[in-house]
């Protein structure tokens, strides 16, 4: 049986998608460095809870040796590379760990892929390196050269340096450009955790832009649904690289969004009113007909539906003072 390598195995999106390939049966083999950019206790909980029988190595994506040694052994013939620095802000004051691990750490899986003949590697790209140039719905064919942050700019260099090895040297890859994902076992630093969070707890909840920022908030489902139905029809192109919209297509106005968390917790929300911090978005918006024509991508789960799955894992895992 051939092997799926994915990196990132222990965060949000590449825990989801270590499960569903099992669950169908595949061999798969997860890395995660377990960095601190967040709890990595959260991390292991999560891979205990959702993928528990797949292997996961510690192994950073700078370390040469380390990941050629891993291509060594498994021979990987598909892999999808979920491992990245996240987080716009965080990017405005650690610029260099965006540097090491979404550039120096994406050329390093580049070059295994390339020279051991692996099949298909499908990449994490971001809704947000459609930055200030791209008008909604966000098409793949728009401009994405005008980033509002690093982390945006290191994505969108991702996808041209797949382009390139794509040309140069035939690799097969896909990216695929996450719009907003959420869920259970979720990201703490993103809006749905810590608004469930502070909603549970009684806190104020701080509402940037006054509230006018509208998002395409995507359950994890149906993005793993779509890194598996991108997984499984490499391009055929020339050069064969192609980027997808991965996204819920229906943005939600913040103030909703808080509303439905608030409403699911059964508790009162008190909401302050800031301005809009630098590197964010005011609006984004999935035109997913790339994805749907490709490999029938249909993203079928509201937030009325996906949240209070979110909030009731919160009240869970955080505890009742969450």
């Amino acid at each position: 049986m051939t092997t799926t390598l994915v990196t990132g195995a222990a965060g949000f999106i590449g825990a989801y998608t270590c499960r569903a390939l099992r669950a169908r049966g595949d061999a798969v083999v997860g890395l995660d460095n377990y960095n601190d950019y967040y709890d990595p206790q959260l991390k292991r909980d999560r891979v205990a809870a959702l993928c528990p029988d797949v292997d996961i190595r510690t192994l950073d994506l700078t370390d040469r040796d380390g990941l050629a040694a891993l291509f060594d052994e498994l021979a990987p013939t598909r892999v999808v590379h979920l491992a990245a620095q996240a987080g716009v802000r965080y990017s405005l004051s650690n610029p260099h760990a965006y540097v090491d691990s979404n550039l120096i750490g994406f050329v390093n899986l580049l070059e295994l892929c390339r020279h051991r003949g692996v099949q298909h590697l499908v990449y994490a790209s971001s809704s947000s390196v459609y930055g200030d140039s791209a008008t909604p719905p966000f098409s793949e064919d728009q401009r994405i050269d005008q980033p509002r942050s690093l982390y945006a700019a290191t994505k969108a260099a991702n996808e041209l340096m797949a382009h390139t090895y794509a040309h140069l040297y035939g690799l097969r890859s896909t990216g695929l450009r996450f719009f907003t994902v959420y869920g259970p076992w979720g990201r703490p630093d993103m809006a749905p955790l810590l608004f469930s969070r502070a909603v549970l707890a009684g806190r104020a909840i701080d509402v940037f832009n006054h509230g006018k920022m509208r998002r395409d908030f995507t359950f994890i489902d149906d993005i793993v649904a779509g890194v598996l139905g991108a997984l499984d029809h490499p391009p055929e192109s020339d050069p064969p690289h192609r980027v997808f919209n991965l996204g819920n297509h229906t943005p939600v106005e913040l103030e909703y969004f808080i509303d439905v968390i608030a409403q699911a917790a059964g508790k009162p929300v008190e909401k302050v009113y800031k301005p809009m911090q630098p590197g964010d978005m005011v609006e984004t918006m999935a035109d997913t007909s790339r994805a749907h024509a490709a490999f029938d991508f249909e993203p079928a789960t509201a937030i009325e539906t996906g949240l209070p799955q979110v909030v009731d894992w919160c009240r869970d895992y955080f505890g009742a003072a969450a």
